[in-house]
C-alpha cells in the first residue's frame, strides 16, 4: 500500500502491465516463414520464369495461384531447398501445415544447413500450439546461426508456454542480449520474469524496453505503474510525466500521475491531471478521492467534500475513502456528516488487497 493513506487501485495498472505483455507478438509471427522470406534466400531455381509468375500472383493476392505455382517449381527442382521453402511458405500462409511441414522437412533433407526451413518447421508447430515440437528446430537454427535472436524469442516463449519459467528466463536474457535495442525482446524477458515473481527483474526488463522504445506512451505508463505496484512512486513520475503526453486521452495514465504527484506532496501540479483523468472516466473511483485529497491539501474543503462524496458513491466498501470525507466535512461545519463519515471508516477497517 503507498503511503499516501488512499485506496489506491492497483489492479487496472497490474492489468495495463498484463495487457501489454499480452500483446507481444506470438512466436510463429517473429519466425513466420512468408513467401517473400523465402524468395530472399538465393538459390538457382528462383531464376525459372515460373518464380515471376508466383511474384505477380503474391502482389494480386491470389495465393492459391501462387501455391498451384510452387508445386510446380519443387516438380520442376526436386533438388532445391529454396523451392521447397517457398512451396513451405505458401502453405503456411494458406493453413495446409501439413504440406508446409512435409515441404521445410525435404528442404532441410536437401540442405541440412538451411535455417528457413528449420524457422519454417518451428513456425508450423507452434502456430499449432505444438511448443515442446518446435524447441528441436530452434536449437538447430541456433546451431547453424548463434546469434539469432529471434530464436530466443521464440524459445524463451515456447517454454513459457510449457511452464519451464527458468528456461523461458534464460532463453529471453540471451535474445535481449543479442538485440538490446528492440523493445519486444525486453518484454519478452520482462514477461519471463514476472511469471517468476521477479518484480525488481521485471521492471529492469521494462525500463529496458521503455528506454529503447523512447515513443511508446503505453510502455513509459507500464513503466510507470510498475513502480507505484512497488511504491516508488518518486520514480513513477517522469515516465507517467512522458506517457501523459503520448497518451493525452488515457484517463488511468492522467489520474495515476496526478495521484503520483499528489503522493510526494504537489498537490497543486497533480490537481490537473487528476481533473482530465475524472473527465475522460467519470465512474473510475480512485481518481475522485485522490482529487478530494487533493483539495483537501490546498485548503479547498467543499471542493474536497464534493470529490470525496462522489468517491464513497463509487467506492462504498473504501475504508480510506470514507475517512477522508470524515475529514473534510469537519471543517464545512457539518460535524453529524463527519461522525457518520467516521464511523463508517471504522466499520469497514482496513484490508490488505491480494
Amino acid at each position: 500500500m503507498p503511503n499516501s493513506q488512499c485506496s489506491y487501485e492497483g489492479d487496472e495498472s497490474i492489468a495495463s502491465i498484463d495487457k501489454l505483455l499480452s500483446k507481444l507478438p506470438p512466436p510463429e509471427k517473429i519466425i513466420e516463414p512468408s513467401a517473400r522470406k523465402a524468395l530472399a534466400q538465393p538459390d538457382p531455381a528462383f531464376k525459372d520464369p515460373l518464380v515471376t509468375e508466383i511474384v505477380v500472383a503474391l502482389n494480386m493476392r491470389n495465393f492459391q495461384l501462387a501455391m498451384g505455382l510452387s508445386r510446380k517449381l519443387t516438380e520442376r527442382y526436386p533438388r532445391s531447398a529454396g523451392a521447397q521453402a517457398l512451396r513451405g511458405a505458401l502453405a503456411y500462409d494458406l493453413r495446409l501445415y501439413a504440406e508446409a511441414s512435409a515441404a521445410f522437412r525435404t528442404g532441410t533433407t536437401i540442405d541440412p544447413k538451411y535455417p528457413f526451413a528449420y524457422f519454417g518447421l518451428a513456425a508450423v508447430e507452434a502456430t499449432q500450439g505444438q511448443y515442446a515440437a518446435a524447441i528441436p528446430h530452434l536449437q538447430q537454427v541456433l546451431k547453424l546461426q548463434p546469434d539469432a535472436a529471434g530464436a530466443y524469442y521464440v524459445l524463451s516463449d515456447c517454454a513459457f508456454h510449457l511452464g519451464r519459467k527458468e528456461e523461458s528466463v534464460n532463453y529471453a536474457r540471451k535474445g535481449a542480449a543479442l538485440a538490446p535495442s528492440d523493445g519486444y525482446m525486453w518484454l519478452q524477458l520482462a514477461k519471463a520474469e514476472k511469471a517468476l515473481g521477479h518484480n525488481d527483474a521485471t521492471l529492469d526488463a521494462i525500463a529496458k524496453a521503455a528506454q529503447v522504445s523512447p515513443d511508446s506512451g503505453m510502455m513509459l505508463a507500464v513503466l510507470g505503474f510498475s513502480y507505484i505496484n512497488l511504491n516508488r512512486i518518486q520514480q513513477a513520475i517522469p515516465p507517467l510525466e512522458r506517457a501523459a503526453k503520448l497518451l493525452p486521452h488515457n484517463y488511468l495514465v492522467q489520474s495515476q500521475l496526478g495521484y503520483c504527484l499528489m503522493t510526494v506532496g504537489q498537490a497543486d501540479a497533480a490537481i490537473g491531471y487528476l481533473r482530465k483523468g475524472a473527465s475522460l472516466n467519470s465512474s473510475y473511483g480512485p481518481v475522485w478521492e485522490h482529487l478530494g485529497v487533493a483539495d483537501q491539501k490546498r485548503g479547498r474543503q467543499r471542493d474536497a467534500v464534493d470529490a470525496l462524496e462522489r468517491a464513497t458513491q463509487l467506492m462504498p466498501t473504501s475504508r480510506y475513502a470514507w475517512q477522508h470525507l470524515a475529514e473534510a466535512y469537519q471543517p464545512t461545519g457539518r460535524t453529524s456528516d463527519a461522525l457518520r463519515a467516521a464511523a463508517r471508516a471504522q466499520k469497514l477497517g482496513y484490508k490488505k488487497k491480494a
